[in-house]
């Protein structure tokens, strides 16, 4: 197999990983695999500057996008979907058993969901934490 396709998959399976986790490194190996995919097109058989392009690309991306990913999400406007979700009701998709993951959805999307309570399907829920793409829940209307 080629260089360029193993570079091309490398960069795919980052960039869907990074779709769930949102944290924007992934996304930066990402395209450092497709700078190294490049490279390898022109230098096929240049293996060490494939792996030293790609890494440097990557590096450079996290590190100087940083500060423009940080006013990005203080600038006006911006609604970081991850905090919205906070507070708002939603229905058990797929039960949640303490210490596993369950199914919960909200609005209209569907999340990994864990409790310390144990939930059936179909029961509201609140929720109140969330990580990257698992959220934590509780029994709508234990607080209220």
């Amino acid at each position: 197999m080629e260089a360029w396709i193993v570079w091309l998959i490398a960069a795919g399976v980052l960039f869907v990983i990074e779709m769930f986790a949102l944290t924007f490194y992934l996304l930066w190996l990402s395209i450092g695999a497709l700078a190294a995919g490049l490279i390898s097109l022109v230098f096929p058989e240049a293996i060490l500057l494939q792996v030293v392009v790609g890494s440097l690309v990557a590096l450079v991306l996290t590190f100087f996008t940083k500060p423009l990913v940080a006013r990005f999400r203080n600038s006006r406007g911006f609604k970081d979907t991850g905090t919205e979700i906070v507070g708002r009701q939603g229905i058990v998709v797929e039960p949640i058993v303490p210490g596993q993951y369950g199914q919960v959805k909200v609005g209209g999307d569907t999340w990994s969901a864990t409790s310390v309570q144990a939930l059936g399907k179909d029961q509201a829920v609140r929720v109140i934490r969330r990580g990257n793409t698992i959220i934590e829940v509780e029994r709508w209307g234990d607080k209220y």
